[in-house]
């Protein structure tokens, strides 16, 4: 097995409204140090045609675009083990502290997961009896292979808080 890799800091400050878990960077991610850096992953598509923004490549102006509409943005796993970017082949995981960081921002009222592994790690990480709700979301990866028009109906559901 490879080293060890290691997710990013969060994107967040004091005005998020919700908060976007992936499961952690991908080898193209880890490459650039960008969240969602593989041009064939749609999680920045989806954010700029929710958000009516339009599309920029330049991440730092992403960053800002994420900020100005209150979207916090992390991944569960603080650190793991893994061979390329699937997360099948994540071995030997270290949690991020998703808790302490929502403790922090009090204004964020939903999190939301890109994917499975997300949701899973999520709902494990925070328990059952967290206050706020948890939504799975299709994964933006290439890999899950739903049409980026029903993902990105499924992910309209943020506008519910963003919009609050």
């Amino acid at each position: 097995m490879q080293n060890r890799i290691f997710s990013f800091p969060p994107i967040i400050d004091d005005r998020s409204k919700i908060l976007i878990l992936g499961s952690i960077p991908g080898v193209k991610s880890l490459e650039k140090q960008q969240y969602y850096a593989h041009p064939q992953n749609k999680f920045w598509n989806i954010i700029f045609e929710l958000l009516n923004e339009n599309f920029i490549d330049d991440y730092a102006g992403r960053i800002k675009i994420l900020n100005k509409h209150h979207v916090a943005l992390w991944d569960v796993i603080d650190s793991c083990e893994r061979k390329g970017s699937l997360d099948s082949e994540i071995k030997n995981e270290e949690a991020n502290q998703i808790g302490e960081l929502l403790e922090k921002h009090p204004k964020i009222k939903a999190v939301f997961c890109n994917g499975g592994k997300s949701y899973k790690n999520a709902q494990k990480i925070l328990g059952k009896n967290f206050p706020l709700p948890i939504h799975l979301l299709p994964s933006t990866s290439p890999l899950h292979t739903i049409t980026f028009e029903r993902k990105l109906e499924e992910w309209k559901v943020i506008l519910n808080y963003l919009n609050a």
